[in-house]
């Protein structure tokens, strides 16, 4: 497929660099607000055409799948403007700043008859979906507790946009969305949600911590940029354990420990990812668009919509809202 770049900053550096391990995929255009750093990642990658507005790109009738990778508060919008051109779109995560606006892409990408999907990279890793499996098939017994986190120190970075609330930053919605993620793949939708947050100039949320109540289960999550953590995933079951090691969200390799007859079975398994993993999230929308599919059945638009919801209702808690909402 022939690719556009919407957003040239350092996660759209990392997913093309994914793409060029794969056949049959080239960027065929990149834009950015600057026209001198659309030209300037241009060359760095070959890409042939590059444009200074987004809207410019989306006009390029040989591009076929938009990837959008701009802050989160500009995802709704250039998503819409770009199916409304006829392009399939792959947008960052979260999909969108809230679920109401996250339902008018998926409005607009049935209206336009394409195939549109958050990139929530972890869902197509082979390591977390070898995971689910093991406990579909009951490896672990019934799952009773999940710990997961994502913390790193990110105040230092204050200038960009973590935390900047224009931007809709904080850690919520930037690295919050992996663990919440874990939760709702394991054990879907809670009944209750509690969150506290500690937020940064009253802002945006530098810390948040979250438990989610299940009928018969807990998860104890948080996420933050005042801290480093090991970033390690424990999902515990009635027959046993797995254990996702760091970083748990791109992981390579996880541990299946079983209680069998008394006694403990360990049993370590090892994935050699495809360049940092973004090739996966790559390869399901070519297989569903290749299918004539408008979403994913590994993620789909009720499954963002679903996630989005958590959030929602965690920033009303921890009264998280953004200037421009």
């Amino acid at each position: 497929m022939n690719w556009g770049i919407v957003g040239l900053g350092n996660i759209a550096r990392s997913f093309l660099e994914d793409m060029r391990l794969l056949k049959d995929q080239q960027v065929l255009a990149c834009a950015s607000r600057s026209i001198s750093n659309a030209e300037f990642f241009a060359k760095d990658y070959s890409i042939p055409k590059y444009y200074g507005k987004y809207n410019e790109l989306f006009d390029v009738e040989e591009v076929d799948i938009v990837y959008i990778a701009t802050t989160h508060d500009t995802h709704a919008q250039l998503s819409i403007e770009a199916m409304e051109k006829g392009k399939h779109v792959l947008c960052e995560k979260p999909m969108a700043v809230n679920s109401n606006d996250a339902k008018k892409m998926i409005a607009a990408a049935q209206h336009n008859g394409v195939f549109l999907m958050e990139a929530f990279w972890s869902r197509f890793n082979p390591s977390i979906r070898s995971v689910l499996e093991h406990i579909i098939n009951g490896d672990i017994g019934d799952v009773k507790y999940i710990n997961a986190d994502f913390t790193f120190l990110g105040v230092e970075r204050a200038k960009d946009r973590l935390l900047n609330p224009n931007l809709a930053g904080g850690a919520l919605l930037d690295i919050g969305v992996y663990p919440l993620f874990l939760a709702y793949v394991v054990l879907g939708l809670p009944s209750e949600i509690c969150s506290t947050a500690i937020l940064h100039k009253g802002e945006v949320d530098l810390h948040t911590a979250m438990l989610l109540n299940y009928k018969n289960a807990i998860a104890n999550l948080s996420c933050g940029f005042s801290s480093e953590s090991e970033m390690v995933a424990k999902i515990c079951g009635t027959k046993g354990n797995i254990v996702i090691q760091s970083r748990w969200m791109n992981a390579r390799e996880f541990q299946l420990i079983q209680r069998i007859d008394g006694e403990e079975v360990v049993l370590n398994k090892h994935f050699d990812l495809i360049g940092k993993g973004y090739s996966y999230e790559i390869m399901e929308c070519t297989r569903c668009i290749a299918e004539n599919q408008k979403q994913s059945k590994l993620w789909s638009h009720q499954n963002s919509l679903d996630l989005l919801s958590l959030t929602d209702e965690i920033r009303e808690q921890i009264d998280l809202k953004y200037p421009f909402e």
